[in-house]
């Protein structure tokens, strides 16, 4: 399984909001920001914090990819 993150990069441009605003008004760390672009594992409070900023769940921002075993 793998994570994925365009719904949050979507809402940042429906909210006309840039990484680095949300970066700041979430208090997370440059590492967790350029690990969210990556689509890397975050911790929970991470998207918490992410969550509470944008007033919306989780699911708003990201989503898990099923990999298909072959």
């Amino acid at each position: 399984m793998a994570a994925s993150y365009k719904k949050l990069w979507k809402l940042l441009i429906d909210k006309d909001m840039r990484k680095e605003d949300l970066r700041v008004a979430a208090g997370i760390t440059t590492t967790a920001m350029a690990k969210l672009g990556r689509n890397e594992d975050v911790k929970t409070s991470v998207l918490i914090k992410i969550c509470n900023v944008l007033q919306c769940d989780i699911s708003d921002i990201m989503e898990v990819i099923i990999e298909k075993k072959d």
